[in-house]
């Protein structure tokens, strides 16, 4: 409940701009210490004339591999508080801004999709020479469908470019019938008046122009990616944190329960802690 009141709160105030005709101001472009920090010390790398932001934990010698895929619509950025204590435990991590999101490219219009998002980590891993590398994923959100593609690829070895060792799940809308997307979601995918008026007067949407596409994608292709996580036989690991607004119904674990009876799972609000290859 009080989700819903503080995300009503955020609609009112450019809906009241827009009503009442009040210049908005453009979002400051000073970052935050921290988020300067996180900027400075990663990199970029360019996919077919696009750039796209890394992080990468380089440590030579080190034989595990952790690549994070955020969610929708942060970025990689979401991984700061959680990078050192994995760091510490996996040596080398990389984690990319999706196109769309945090410092990668982006562009208007455009028709975001999962597949590109997907095809954008097999082009950086080729990039950094990690093709031949056995990688643990680990997602969240909007990136865990990402992983579910990564992995169908990798089960139908449609690319060769990316070998899974193991997946691990933070909440995400991996059964899309069991989805609550938020509220703010909702309008956007609804279109209408107050999809444009949102989209333009608040830059915390830039990506919402490829959250229609998203949706449609997860319930076209439900099939292939639920099929590919019931189906494969690396280690699958759920981490379900109650308190994340995406999929916190307990439905969601009876059908993840029932769908993947051989993965495991823990309920859990420290994911560092539990996050194990």
């Amino acid at each position: 409940m009080r989700e819903w009141w503080v995300q009503v709160g955020l609609l009112a105030v450019p809906l009241l701009v827009a009503y009442l005709h009040i210049p908005f101001p453009p979002p400051p472009h000073r970052l935050s210490p921290a988020l300067h920090s996180w900027k400075s010390s990663g990199k970029f790398f360019t996919y077919k004339g696009l750039r796209i932001f890394y992080q990468d934990s380089v440590d030579v010698g080190s034989p595990e591999i952790v690549v994070l895929l955020h969610g929708f619509p942060t970025s990689s950025y979401d991984w700061y508080k959680f990078w050192e204590g994995v760091t510490l435990r996996f040596h080398r991590m990389i984690a990319p801004d999706f196109l769309g999101s945090g410092f990668s490219d982006k562009l208007r219009p455009h028709h975001y999709s999962i597949f590109e998002q997907a095809s954008i980590v097999e082009a950086l891993l080729q990039h950094l020479g990690l093709q031949n590398h056995r990688i643990n994923l680990l997602s969240h959100n909007y990136g865990d469908i990402v992983a579910q593609e990564l992995l169908y690829r990798f089960k139908q070895n449609r690319s060769g470019r990316l070998t899974i060792k193991s997946l691990s799940l933070p909440n995400g809308g991996i059964f899309p019938e069991t989805h609550r997307p938020l509220l703010l979601q909702n309008l956007l995918k609804a279109g209408g008046m107050l999809s444009p008026i949102l989209t333009q007067l608040m830059n915390f949407f830039v990506f919402s122009q490829g959250l229609t596409p998203y949706i449609n994608q997860r319930k076209k292709f439900r099939r292939c990616w639920v099929g590919a996580l019931a189906s494969v036989s690396i280690p699958i690991h759920f981490i379900y944190g109650p308190l994340d607004p995406v999929n916190p119904s307990p439905e969601f674990l009876e059908l993840y329960r029932k769908m993947l009876p051989r993965s495991t799972v823990s309920i859990l609000d420290d994911h560092i802690s539990h996050y194990d290859s």
